[in-house]
């Protein structure tokens, strides 16, 4: 076979997959804007409306689309796509530290505040928020005490819960969950679920009152009211 003819039998083979790729895709509904929509056959595929341009775009190794997650390129996670009957390629493209090109995995088997996301086959290491560990069956930073087999929640809070609690406390209040403050810490407190701790954030800019053992206004807290996250 000559060379032209190679040639033309490979434009008509890539004319036709786009064709096919193409076939079924929904009109783009405004043009302005930027839409993105499922491709009927494939997970890995996606069709996009660019300011009424449409294109057929794929997912990067180790992301699925669902029109939901936008991890990279409207893509999300595959353990995150619900695909149905569009077909998935879960074939891997392995770089060092990274299973995919694009994934969340853990630091070690062991349990560990911190745990690597990969990016276009980079591994970036990443760290949970204070009082949590990375739990690699939901992908992300829980409780210790939710991982009994492998973590101490005590050496991760760095706090034992007592068995016993004064009736009279303030903690004795928030029973069967009391409440502790963290020395030092404005903005965070500890809680205890059955016998565990757990390190609680005030959040929404707020700083713990230790007289009532609850998140209030900094301006209430005159003590916290400059203090910094720590």
């Amino acid at each position: 076979m000559n060379a032209f003819l190679t040639i033309c039998l490979l434009v008509i083979s890539v004319t036709t997959i786009a064709q096919a790729a193409v076939l079924g895709a929904p009109e783009c509904p405004d043009p302005h804007g930027v839409f993105a929509y499922e491709h009927p056959e494939s997970c890995n595929l996606f069709f996009l409306c660019t300011n009424g341009t449409l294109t057929v775009e794929t997912c990067e190794n180790g992301l699925l689309f669902d029109g939901k997650g936008n991890v990279h390129h409207h893509c999300n996670y595959h353990w995150a796509v619900q695909c149905g009957n569009r077909k998935a390629d879960l074939t891997p493209i392995s770089t060092p530290g990274c299973e995919y090109q694009f994934g969340i995995y853990p630091e070690s088997h062991e349990c560990s505040t911190h745990y690597i996301k990969c990016a276009h086959g980079e591994p970036i290491p990443n760290q949970c928020e204070p009082g949590l560990v990375y739990d690699d069956r939901i992908h992300g930073c829980n409780w210790p005490d939710l991982l009994l087999e492998t973590c101490n929640p005590e050496a991760v809070v760095g706090f034992k819960c007592p068995t016993k609690v004064p009736s009279h406390s303030i903690s004795a209040k928030f029973w069967p969950y009391p409440r502790f403050p963290v020395p030092g810490d404005c903005h965070r407190l500890i809680t205890c679920v059955n016998g565990f701790p757990r390190l609680i954030s005030c959040g929404d800019g707020k700083v713990l009152d230790e007289s009532t053992l609850t998140c209030e206004e900094p301006e209430l807290v005159p003590h916290c009211a400059n203090s910094l996250r720590k």
